[in-house]
């Protein structure tokens, strides 16, 4: 069983930048890989970006590529999501999911199987 926490999130003007962590509460990622989806308002959860914890790797969506990094940091045990060029598009409750998924299934919730309480994120003017 692996506890995620999450913290960063609040309430910021489009283009400003935030910086999201997560962290496995009393533990580390291991083999794990760890990704951040989000829900938007009304809207279904979606994926966001992903990194395997041992490896290299990572993974954008479309909507963010260029804009969000992950990475991790291994003194502290998290995985960091630095949030670039916000948009209003961006407000969401962001989730922190763990699990080993295949390449082919990075980006699908379905192969992680811890998830933190979510961060929300507003970007507005």
């Amino acid at each position: 069983q692996k506890y995620l926490v999450e913290s960063g999130g609040g309430l910021v003007q489009p283009g400003d930048s935030l910086r999201l962590s997560c962290s496995a509460s009393g533990s580390t990622f291991g083999s794990y890989a760890v990704a951040w989806f989000r829900q938007p308002p009304g809207k279904e959860r979606e994926f966001v970006a992903s990194i395997r914890w041992t490896g290299g790797g990572t993974w954008y969506a479309t909507a963010v590529k260029g804009r969000f990094s992950i990475s991790k940091d291994r003194t502290i045990s998290a995985v960091i999501l630095q949030m670039n060029s916000l948009k209003s598009e961006d407000t969401a409750v962001y989730y922190c999911a763990v699990g080993r998924p295949i390449v082919s299934t990075m980006q699908n919730a379905e192969a992680y199987y811890y998830w933190g309480q979510g961060t929300q994120v507003t970007v507005s003017s």
